[in-house]
C-alpha cells in the first residue's frame, strides 16, 4: 500500500503581498474601455474585482476553509497528488471520486464535501453517506505536474491508482464536470470493474460514427456555431500552452481574467448576475488557488495531452462506457449536450436528469440539485 501524509495549506506571507501589489499596480489605464463582454473579460467588473481583491479579500479565512477537510498527499505514479479524503458517515458510506476541470480546482466542491460525506448533518439519511475523495488533477492546484502534458485518459490511471492502490478501495463511483466528466468516462471505460459506475454533468466524449439523424445532426451543427467564440483559449492551450503561460505566470490580473471570463459565459445567467452566480470571495479563492501554487501553466497542459491522446473520441471502433452512468444536464452547460439517442451510444445511461437550472459549474452553482442528483443515482446503484 503507497503511503499518504497529511498535507496543511499555509502560504508564505512574501507570496500573498506580492500578488496583492501586483493587483494594486495594474495598469487599468493602458485597457480601453469597451462595453459589455464579447471581446473577452469586461474591464468595469475586473476593476471592481481587483479592487475588492486588494481591500477585502481574506485568502488566511479561505486558507482555513480548505485546510478543515482532511487534505493529503501521496505519491501516486510519477505525481505527489493531492486529495482531500472526507470519510463518510454511518457503516457502508460509498467510495467517491470526485474531479474537477479548468479553470476549476477542488474549492468547487467547498458546499458539497460535508453535505455528501455527512448527510445527517443536513437533515438527511446516513445510508446517503459518501467516502468523498476530491483529487487535485495532475499539474492543478496543490497536486505535483506529471513529467508531461497529460491527457483526462492517463489522469484517470493515475487517479484509478489513487482509489485502488493508495486508498484500497475495491469499488467506488466516479463524478466529473468539465475534464473530470473526460476523466470519469476514462474510468468507466478503462477501470471497470474498479470504478463501477459514473456520474457526469457535461457531454465531453464523441462518437465515431457522428451524428445519425436530423436531430443529433441539427445538435452537430449548432454546436459549431456556438463554439466559435469560444475556441480561442482551447485553441492556445492544446498547441502552444508554454507561451501562454510565460505571461500568466506574471499577471495575477491577467489570470483572473482568463478565469474569469469563462466563469461569465459558462454560468447560468438568465436570471442572475454574476455577482449572484459566484460570490467574489468565491471567484477569488478559485483564481488564488492557480496563484500560490504557480499552477496555471501546467494546468493548461490538460488540453495538449489530450490532443496527444487522440481528441474527443471515446472508442474508434464506437465501444461504450458499459458501467451504469448517470447524467445530469444542466440547460446552460457552455458544451451543449447532444440528444439522448447519441449519448446513449456512448454510455451505458442509467439515469438521465434534465435540470431546471444551472450552467458549467453544477457543483458550484446548484450544489442542492447536484448533490440530490448524486445521491439518486447512488440509491440506485446500492438497491441493484
Amino acid at each position: 500500500m503507497i503511503q499518504t501524509s497529511i498535507f496543511e495549506l499555509l502560504v508564505p506571507n512574501d507570496t500573498l503581498t506580492q500578488i496583492r501589489q501586483r493587483v494594486a499596480d495594474f495598469p487599468w489605464h493602458l485597457m480601453p474601455d469597451l462595453d459589455g463582454w464579447e471581446t473577452g473579460a469586461n474591464k468595469a467588473y475586473m476593476q471592481e474585482l481587483c479592487n475588492y481583491w486588494v481591500k477585502h479579500y481574506n485568502w488566511r479565512k479561505a486558507e482555513a476553509r480548505i485546510n478543515s477537510f482532511n487534505n493529503c498527499k501521496a505519491q501516486v505514479g510519477e505525481v505527489d497528488l493531492h486529495f482531500i479524503h472526507e470519510k463518510g458517515s454511518g457503516v457502508n458510506p460509498m467510495p467517491l471520486c470526485i474531479s474537477h476541470g479548468w479553470p476549476g480546482s477542488v474549492v468547487e466542491f467547498d458546499e458539497i464535501i460535508e453535505q455528501l460525506a455527512h448527510p445527517e448533518r443536513f437533515g438527511g439519511s446516513e445510508e446517503d453517506a459518501f467516502d468523498v475523495v476530491a483529487p487535485s488533477l495532475p499539474g492543478f492546484g496543490f497536486s505535483g505536474p506529471p513529467p508531461k502534458p497529460w491527457g483526462p485518459r492517463a489522469m484517470a490511471a493515475n487517479l484509478n491508482s489513487l482509489m485502488t492502490d493508495v486508498l484500497g478501495y475495491k469499488s467506488y463511483l466516479a463524478q466529473g464536470g468539465d475534464w473530470g466528466g473526460a476523466v470519469s468516462s476514462w474510468l468507466g471505460y478503462d477501470h471497470a470493474p474498479a470504478c463501477s459506475a459514473i456520474h457526469i454533468n457535461i457531454l465531453t466524449m464523441r462518437h465515431p460514427d457522428g451524428p445519425q439523424n436530423a436531430k443529433e445532426q441539427a445538435w452537430s451543427d449548432q454546436f459549431d456555431r456556438d463554439q466559435v467564440m469560444q475556441d480561442g483559449y482551447r485553441t492556445q492551450q492544446a498547441t502552444k500552452p508554454q507561451t501562454l503561460g510565460y505571461s500568466m505566470m506574471d499577471s495575477p490580473v491577467g489570470v483572473a481574467a482568463w478565469i474569469v471570463e469563462k466563469f461569465y459565459h459558462w454560468s447560468d445567467l438568465r436570471t442572475k448576475t454574476l455577482d449572484e452566480a459566484h460570490t467574489k470571495d468565491a471567484l477569488l479563492t478559485n483564481i488564488m488557488v492557480y496563484l500560490v501554487t504557480g499552477t496555471f501553466n501546467t494546468a493548461t497542459w490538460i488540453y495538449y495531452g489530450r490532443r496527444e491522446e487522440g481528441g474527443r473520441i471515446l472508442s474508434p471502433e464506437g465501444k461504450r462506457v458499459e458501467v451504469p452512468c448517470g447524467m445530469a444536464v444542466f440547460p446552460e452547460e457552455m458544451l451543449a449536450w447532444p440528444p439522448r439517442s447519441y449519448v446513449d451510444r456512448i454510455y451505458n445511461v442509467q439515469q438521465w436528469t434534465e435540470m431546471p437550472r444551472g450552467g458549467h459549474f453544477g457543483a458550484m452553482e446548484e450544489p442542492e440539485i447536484f448533490i440530490e442528483d448524486l445521491r439518486k443515482f447512488a440509491r440506485a446503484l446500492r438497491n441493484q
